[in-house]
């Protein structure tokens, strides 16, 4: 590996966390595109831009794309539908920092139900990571918690966070033919599928998008170029360079940048739950994820 590659491997496993945190921001600032609507034109142009690269290998392998089309659909429904439009649906009601510690539990999920062997220090973090998202569900209020008054906007991004950790191990556990991005591109163009209904019926019922504004177009491509292409390309890169143990460090990070960035672009000051919330995840994703040493 030569030394230039690593050093920017190094500068891109602290700047994909920013990456993948402007979805979020796009889901509290992009109120003027509907939310499935917003989701298909993210994976729409994701795939557009995507397909000269990926070509050459669908092409050689059409026929598996034929057994593999069910998990393609199945991914891009729990991966770019409910993990795309329902986070711009609960977007229009809580705040990013919300999302971005919501969304942070979704490995808890992943490793209770991924056969992972669950040490006591493991148990001890999934511990401190509900806590956390709980605090920030109550807003600090124990009687928040057991009156269950919750914004609908967090249950929308709970479910998307459940989702995630699904489409997560599913794509783990389903074997297939291809490298993992052009495997995306397949599971995207399974998302747009699924999206394509539902935006058609949103826009029946409550309105589409204005297609005259230029505003619509800038966010298909920000969300499509930023949180879309750049963060998975940065962390791609981070995992081949520098192998997933080190990568998974990027993880910790999602929720201050997210704070950070909410604060400076929305002027979304966080409170002092927020705080508490990270400092309870943080360190029980540090403990939920890291890898068991051998022979213990």
């Amino acid at each position: 590996m030569s030394s230039s590659r690593r050093r920017l491997a190094w500068i891109l496993l602290f700047l994909s966390p920013a990456l993948f945190g402007v979805n979020m921001l796009a889901a509290r600032y992009v109120t003027f595109v509907p939310p499935n609507a917003l989701a298909l034109g993210r994976w729409l142009f994701f795939c557009l831009i995507l397909l000269p690269i990926v070509w050459p290998r669908l092409w050689a392998g059409r026929a598996a794309i034929a057994r593999e089309w069910p998990d393609l659909l199945l991914l891009g429904a729990l991966g770019m539908w409910v993990c795309g439009a329902f986070v711009y649906i609960g977007g229009r009601t809580t705040e990013a920092l919300n999302i971005g510690l919501i969304y942070a539990a979704s490995p808890i999920v992943v490793l209770v139900f991924g056969r992972e062997r669950l040490t006591p220090a493991r148990l001890v973090g999934v511990i401190l990571c509900l806590l956390g998202v709980c605090t920030v569900f109550a807003k600090g209020r124990l009687g928040n918690l057991l009156g269950v008054r919750l914004t609908s906007g967090d249950l929308w991004i709970a479910v998307a966070s459940a989702s995630w950790a699904v489409y997560s191990l599913l794509l783990k556990q389903r074997p297939s033919a291809f490298d993992p991005l052009a495997r995306l591109w397949l599971i995207a163009s399974g998302g747009v599928l699924i999206l394509l209904p539902f935006t058609i019926g949103e826009a029946v019922l409550w309105g589409g998008p204005d297609l005259g504004d230029g505003r619509v177009w800038l966010a298909w491509l920000v969300v499509a170029a930023v949180p879309g292409l750049a963060a998975y390309a940065a962390y791609s890169f981070c995992i081949a360079e520098l192998g997933p143990a080190s990568t998974s460090v990027s993880l910790y990070l999602g929720p201050p940048y997210v704070g950070v960035m909410a604060w400076l672009a929305l002027g979304e000051a966080p409170h002092w739950y927020h705080l508490m919330g990270i400092a309870l995840v943080l360190p029980g994703l540090f403990l939920a994820t890291r890898p068991v040493p051998k022979g213990a």
